[in-house]
């Protein structure tokens, strides 16, 4: 059978998936047959007549459903990967059995007794900081899956649990199908003024590919998106495609059969009504318990410390950038399919360079050779492509990763780096299995990093914007993470930490792609071969913090946006676009124009950010903090690597992150680092004159 592939470790390199002998239908049986044995499990941990300890009880609940997670795994992965209508079905059909199984095991009574035996007795069994994390977060897990509520409650805690393991995916799916709805089909050339030539011959790649031959077709995967939006002199058709993007998953009439404003509103309801039941006043006081933040009080003050310091400063933005476009091109209304136009022919002015300019520097493979150079650099590991793996699509590359230094495995690397039909849009790092015990040993992780980059034409390769160099060496910071980590079990390992932690090792990554000695390990011209100019650079480190004041009122914007679905109760949300207005009154720069961003907002309603994606902000800081020390030591000081690897990224989640990081940088992150790397607040050595 070739559920067998889904469920057995396989012959391949570190025992990576087979997903060549993976179909669509062998992921029901699998994962029942998964189920089945995980309960058999279980139900020896519970029914043992030995005292519960910690090896028989954590340890043993720890591994309990190895074949389940490797299913699974598999299975979630490939559906933002692949997807397709068939997973989607799937999804709908694999998230109640999951979540049932869940909690079954959660709800036992029997066995979360076991569990608190060994937690009541901790202080008495010389346990080591990892099993003291991994005993807490068992005890905890239950506690806050609901070992502790009554029978009724218990009951509606599963229904809701049901309820909420099909919401998810739905919303997923009606984000990206909306966006698949779209096509912008243009017949005449002349109408592309503007736009650079790789994307205009990208389009009339994708024309054909449609059968629209002779045409050129735009869509709202961001590569295709983003050239017309940034570059299409054509002020209607980048309205066109700014209201098609800011209308995903919405209809003001109600007539879009992909519209998700009821899935958000059941989706917070659900999470609001878990939370209750747990005993806490909102899902945003659930979540934060378990966060670096520990409170919605604590996160809604950082967010306003924010933007007293980005309103000023995005309105400066705004201010300059009409200014420009009345004076320079006679343009007396701005409207936001204007400006990331008049944004870009404003940068090209003040800097005296275009984004495009740097896009012959970067073709991908050479982006990622370098990439791969730096963590040598940094890290000592290498990087060694591996035809062996089997992939899941063609595009997909496969990496062994070695310890330079003693030639040790570190673990497998997938690259998967282009849009697709059915692929989720945006960019991510994730498992198909952590470091840590497995089958009795501790193995090396699976790790895969998907993006949507810029697609290779006929005429010239893949070739990168900056911004997706940076996302490529941000997905790689987590990837890094997960490969480098050094503990015993695996729900401890890698990016299993604190959620607002999570993103440092990722963002940290970002700064040195505007370094010099960095940007020199990959950046060369195409077709001449020649290194990136100096003075490029020079304009690259200026442009830095262009902008910066509407960039981070934005970000923080989808933070309080985030908290104010789920910080307050949400039976308050009827019309979702009114609630947003309301919410995001005075961080707003232009008129809403389009649709409500919740609809399509995937990292809350559809990912692990509910109540969390103020952590991309929270983790700015740490970033910050932490690249000020590389500054000082050497961007590829050894002293220092070492340290972040051993103090931050080998623990992974088996001490609390605020211990990792003080080990780390000797103090806690200094608040203000952020601020002074966008040029906000002054250098504390530097004398305002």
């Amino acid at each position: 059978m070739s559920i067998d592939a889904l469920l057995e470790l396989s012959t391949l390199p570190n025992h990576a998936p087979a997903f060549d002998k993976v179909s669509e239908e062998d992921y029901l049986p699998a994962i029942d047959k998964a189920i089945a044995e995980a309960r058999a499990n279980i139900e020896a941990i519970r029914d043992n007549d030995v005292d519960p300890t910690f090896e028989n009880t954590i340890v043993a609940l720890e591994t309990s459903s190895e074949k389940l997670d490797q299913a699974t795994s598999i299975f979630y992965n490939n559906l933002s990967a692949v997807g397709g209508d068939k997973l989607h079905e799937l999804a709908e059909k694999i998230g109640p059995v999951s979540a049932e199984f869940s909690n079954d095991i959660m709800l036992d009574e029997k066995l979360f007794a076991r569990v608190k035996t060994v937690y009541d007795a901790k202080d008495r069994l010389n346990l080591t900081e990892e099993q003291q994390t991994l005993l807490d977060n068992t005890y905890k897990g239950f506690v806050r899956s609901g070992a502790l509520l009554d029978e009724t409650k218990k009951a509606r805690y599963r229904e809701i649990a049901q309820e909420m393991s099909t919401l998810g995916p739905q919303f997923m799916n009606n984000a990206k199908k909306s966006m698949e709805a779209f096509e912008l089909v243009i017949d005449n050339e002349d109408e592309l003024s503007g736009i650079p030539e790789g994307a205009i011959e990208a389009a009339k790649m994708a024309a054909d590919e449609k059968g629209y031959t002779g045409k050129y077709l735009f869509t709202l995967d961001f590569p295709s998106y983003l050239p017309v939006i940034q570059y299409a002199d054509n002020r209607d058709i980048r309205e066109k495609i700014w209201r098609a993007m800011a209308t995903r998953a919405w209809a003001e009439d109600g007539s879009d059969p992909h519209d998700n404003s009821e899935n958000a509103k059941k989706i917070a309801r659900l999470r609001h009504e878990r939370a209750n039941l747990l005993g806490y006043k909102t899902h945003a006081h659930y979540v934060l318990e378990r966060r670096m933040a520990e409170t919605p009080e604590t996160v809604l003050e950082f967010l306003d410390k924010l933007k007293t310091a980005y309103k000023p400063a995005a309105e400066k933005d705004l201010e300059n950038l009409k200014a420009f476009a009345k004076d320079e091109h006679g343009l007396n209304d701005l409207k936001p399919w204007d400006a990331t136009y008049y944004s870009e022919k404003l940068k090209q002015k003040l800097f005296d360079f275009s984004s495009e300019d740097l896009r012959p520097y970067f073709p991908l493979d050479n982006v990622l050779k370098g990439c791969f150079e730096h963590f040598t650099k940094l890290f000592n590991l290498t990087f060694t492509r591996n035809t062996d793996y089997a992939v899941w699509h063609e595009d997909v590359k496969a990496f062994d990763v070695h310890d330079q230094t003693n030639g040790t495995f570190v673990g497998t690397l997938y690259g998967d780096f282009h849009p697709r039909s059915g692929k989720k849009d945006g960019a991510w790092k994730t498992s198909y299995r952590d470091q840590g015990l497995l089958g009795g040993k501790v193995q090396r992780p699976v790790i895969a990093i998907v993006c949507n980059f810029t697609k290779p034409t006929k005429e010239r390769p893949s070739l990168l914007s900056h911004g997706e160099v940076t996302t490529l060496f941000h997905e790689m910071g987590h990837a890094i993470h997960a490969l480098l980590s050094d503990v015993t079990y695996q729900s401890l390992a890698g990016t299993n930490v604190l959620w607002d932690f999570v993103e440092l090792p990722s963002q940290v990554q970002e700064n040195w792609c505007y370094e010099k000695e960095t940007l020199d390990l990959f950046a060369q011209h195409y077709q001449t071969g020649e290194t990136i100019p100096q003075d490029l650079i020079d304009k690259i480190i200026k442009a830095k913090n262009f902008m910066v004041g509407m960039g981070g009122l934005r970000q923080i914007s989808l933070g309080t946006l985030d908290m104010q679905w789920h910080a307050f109760d949400p039976a308050r949300v009827g019309d979702v676009a009114k609630f947003e207005d309301d919410v995001l009154a005075d961080f707003k720069l232009f008129e809403r124009l389009g649709g409500p961003t919740s609809t399509a907002f995937n990292h809350i309603f559809a990912g692990g950010y509910s109540a969390g994606y103020y952590s991309y902000k929270w983790a700015e800081v740490l970033d910050a903090d932490t690249f000020e020390l590389f500054l000082e030591t050497g961007l590829y000081n050894r002293e220092t690597a070492e340290s972040y690897k051993n103090h931050v990224l080998s623990r992974g989640g088996s001490l609390p992150p605020n211990v990792l990081y003080q080990n780390f940088r000797g103090r806690d992150a200094d608040p203000d680092s952020l601020l002074r790397r966008e040029g906000l607040i002054k250098p504390a050595t530097e004398k305002v004159a």
